[in-house]
């Protein structure tokens, strides 16, 4: 029989007095993709942080081949070789993608060159296995977030792993760049290395993974053959119970035009953009990644502001220039890159909440903590945030429960109008149904809201309308009875002469 891997024993975990993680027991075995699933929270992500030395277990043991091994820190992982490619990419923004991808592997004294033209040949070669054309000399900053996983999962195949823990990977990805993602997956796989893969898209783990371990509320729950276990089957060892459909279209009253968008163009990134979103309606923003999609919700939350064009708010002609007179107008916007652009990492979650808001916490310029807490206590529980204590940082959370947070910051600002760019991005199945609950719930309200999304059911099923982007463009404006995955993908197909 082949020996495992890498052997867990007992592994348990605890954030202060809160136990995320308890008595896991699983084996890994070499050449072999296996699939880590679970709620947010559940605990995957936690005990893959563990295997890559970012935790360390409050109990417990590992072995690698049988030997005993102390993972303490990520460069002790790095040398076992184990490497973990993270949900949100991380990089160092101001040097250039081969810097970032060859960083720590060239050996030498403190008085050695850098070895610049080999590290640029090396970088390229890298890439090219990829096959993703980047250009290896300008630097990780301005990146795509799709651009910036893709040098993440290049720098993991430099380093010659034995073990890859792939945290999200395709989540930003196109389709044709997640089936270049597999096709090497499979050949390391092949080769004899073993790779730990973490998604909430189920239709991944079916074709790609060899065996799943199910976690729920920090347990193991179960480890088997991919093949022996259907999809409802995944889904109620991971959430405790059968979860009967779980996207639908909330009945709401479509009232007067929220928003109006007229012409609005910024050279070089979108042409001639124009559509209505009505109170009371989810429109959709489809297209492929680079499309153009999120740029023009940047433009309208004033991050970057479009050259011409002209936005009209309930009625009113305005002009935004930065996201505060957004804020004022009464839009809110829940960015795709939550990492960056979402959340204050180092802050309390109450402190996250509170942030769009500081005229309601403070008098006279002073915050006021009695009320900041009891504001962030009730968006805690009304959206059922899951954490140890609100005064935590909001960098310790899950993925989905700093995306509660996040809308919770935009619900208290009572928008009007409601960007969500990507916002059930990397977040499990019973949080997305809470997710598209609140979307709905919100347009039974009367919000208007503009949805971004990459996930085409998501579209169809949530949305009245749905719109469609190519290269800078709007090409499409389907109705929901028209909508269909076909045709919204015939609208989202580059063609000659779309381009801004």
């Amino acid at each position: 029989m082949t020996e495992p891997l890498i052997s867990a024993r007992g592994v348990s975990k605890s954030f202060a007095s809160v136990e995320v993680l308890r008595d896991v027991d699983l084996d890994l075995m070499p050449g072999e993709i296996h699939a880590l699933l679970g709620e947010n929270g559940a605990g995957k992500s936690t005990f893959a942080k563990i295997l890559a030395g970012v935790h360390r277990p409050t109990t417990g043991s590992l072995s690698m081949s049988g030997q005993p091994v102390e993972v303490t820190s990520p460069i002790v992982a790095q040398k076992l070789g184990i490497t973990l490619i993270h949900q949100e990419p991380i990089s160092f923004p101001d040097l250039s993608v081969a810097e970032n991808l060859v960083l720590g592997r060239h050996e030498g004294g403190w008085l050695s060159r850098v070895p610049w033209a080999q590290m640029m040949r090396d970088a390229a070669a890298i890439m090219a296995v990829l096959g993703v054309r980047i250009d290896v000399t300008r630097p990780m900053r301005g990146l795509s977030i799709a651009d910036q996983q893709m040098v993440e999962i290049a720098r993991a195949l430099a380093s010659d792993s034995k073990v890859i823990i792939m945290d999200e990977p395709t989540a930003p990805l196109t389709p044709k760049e997640a089936a270049t993602l597999f096709t090497i997956a499979r050949r390391l796989r092949d080769e004899g290395r073993t790779i730990i893969f973490i998604s909430h898209r189920l239709e991944e783990v079916f074709a790609l993974c060899d065996r799943v371990t199910i976690f729920r509320d920090g347990n193991k729950v179960i480890t088997d053959t991919v093949g022996n276990l259907s999809e409802a089957d995944i889904i109620r060892h991971m959430i405790g119970r059968p979860l009967k459909e779980y996207m639908h279209k909330q009945g709401s009253v479509i009232g007067d035009v929220a928003l109006r968008v007229e012409g609005l163009t910024r050279p070089g990134v979108f042409a001639d953009i124009s559509f209505t979103v009505r109170k009371g309606e989810i429109v959709g923003l489809g297209g492929l990644v680079g499309a153009g999609r999120t740029d023009v919700a940047r433009a309208l939350f004033g991050v970057a502001p479009a050259a011409s064009g002209q936005i009209t708010v309930q009625g009113q002609a305005v002009s935004i220039s930065d996201p505060s007179q957004a804020i004022d107008l009464g839009l809110a916007f829940v960015p795709e890159d939550r990492a960056v652009a979402g959340i204050f990492r180092s802050l309390s979650v109450e402190q996250n909440i509170s942030a769009a808001v500081p005229g309601k916490i403070s008098t006279m310029g002073v915050i006021r903590r009695s009320v900041e807490k009891a504001m962030a206590a009730r968006s805690i529980a009304n959206l059922s945030i899951r954490l140890a204590s609100a005064r935590q940082p909001i960098g310790e959370l899950s993925g989905g429960n700093q995306q509660k947070a996040i809308l919770a910051r935009w619900l208290l600002t009572d928008p009007q109008v409601l960007i969500l760019d990507e916002p059930t991005r990397g977040i499990d199945i019973g949080v997305k149904a809470e997710f598209y609950d609140m979307i709905g719930a919100l347009a039974v309200k009367g919000c208007a809201i503009l949805l971004i999304s990459s996930e085409l059911p998501e579209l169809l099923a949530l949305c009245d309308r749905v719109l469609v982007m190519s290269e800078g463009r709007l090409t499409a404006d389907l109705p929901r009875g028209v909508a269909t995955q076909e045709s919204i993908m015939q609208a989202a197909v580059p063609r000659s002469g779309y381009a801004a």
